[in-house]
């Protein structure tokens, strides 16, 4: 993602579903004022993720995880 911070994004403890947590990370990249990484990211993981821990990948390039 280059030198911008990465926004955090709480995951543990939530609905481990996929969805829900690409809507968390979603969410914490629109309120860093990156909504465009934000679509950018889901795109990323609804077009080229094959698998579970693809999508997580994906999150964890965009955002921060705990």
């Amino acid at each position: 993602m280059g030198k911008q911070r990465k926004p955090r994004a709480k995951l543990v403890g939530a609905d481990g579903n996929v969805f829900n947590l690409m809507g968390i990370c979603a969410k914490a990249l629109r309120k860093a004022g990156m909504p465009e990484k934000a679509s950018e990211m889901v795109k990323k993981i609804t077009g080229e993720a094959k698998s579970y821990e693809e999508a997580l990948a994906i999150m964890v390039d965009y955002c921060e995880v705990e």
